[in-house]
């Protein structure tokens, strides 16, 4: 299956050291050589990177790895396609409009096939994966329910979990979601995350032979929580997510958590 990488941050902050993990696993120390992407947000705006090719052999990869792009939320997403063809259109991470903010989605899993039964309404897939249908689908069931953003945020989240259960009873869904300041993240079997805050320390990839000091590149005030398929560091303790779990993060901190 795929895997993904997040991150939620209370200030601008470069995603180099993790994306450089997370590469690896993209035709080197993984098998998830069909395609990758990322995207930042910079305030309401989004910069986004896609790439068919496997990111451990990719130049965009490299590039993405060592320019230093600033954002306080980032999606990423590398593929070992199971549904779709290996093609620029069905790389993730996928973005759609909604309430005047871009919504960005990336899904690791499979789903059964029947999802493609499901109607839509507003919104419909460019290529031919389970995941960008299910994205469609989401996004459609929230702009049904809310033809304009509501006031409850707290309900909001709830219609959301409530989405992404059902579509967990069609195989395995795991998605990181935003919209450039909530990033929501619901696990189905493997999800992890990890809050960087002072006093910081050093950091090694599991995949390859580097290490940050993050002392030397932080602030006192600054917090940081990346999310991903598997921990990318070895030195370091990541909380797992539980089944149906949705946890969502702004500014770095724990928004909201709800289970099943």
């Amino acid at each position: 299956m795929c895997e993904l990488l997040g991150m939620s941050a209370n200030v601008p902050t470069d995603i180099c050291f993790s994306f450089t993990g997370l590469m690896q696993r993209g035709g080197r120390t993984g098998p998830h050589r069909d395609g990758w992407g990322i995207a930042f947000y910079e305030g309401k705006g989004l910069r986004s990177f896609h790439d068919p090719e496997p990111s451990a052999d990719s130049r965009i990869a490299r590039l993405v790895a060592d320019y230093s792009i600033k954002s306080r939320v980032v999606i990423s997403h590398i593929r070992q396609a199971n549904v779709g063809t290996v093609c620029l259109e069905n790389t993730h991470p996928f973005s759609r409009e909604l309430w005047g903010h871009t919504w960005t989605f990336a899904h690791n899993g499979q789903l059964d096939k029947s999802v493609f039964d499901w109607p839509l309404t507003f919104y419909h897939p460019v290529g031919t994966t389970d995941s960008e249908y299910a994205f469609c689908w989401l996004l459609d069931q929230i702009r049904q329910r809310y033809p304009e953003c509501p006031a409850d945020r707290g309900e909001l989240l709830h219609f959301i979990h409530a989405c992404c259960e059902r579509l967990r009873a069609l195989g395995v869904f795991n998605m990181l979601l935003s919209e450039s300041v909530h990033l929501f993240c619901y696990c189905t079997t493997r999800l992890a995350w990890i809050t960087r805050r002072a006093p910081f320390g050093e950091a090694s990839l599991k995949d390859c032979e580097v290490s940050v000091d993050f002392g030397a590149e932080t602030t006192p005030n600054d917090v940081v929580t990346v999310i991903a398929t598997d921990p990318l560091t070895d030195n370091e303790q990541w909380q797992k997510l539980e089944p149906g779990e949705l946890v969502v993060f702004v500014d770095g901190e724990v928004e909201a958590q709800l289970k099943e």
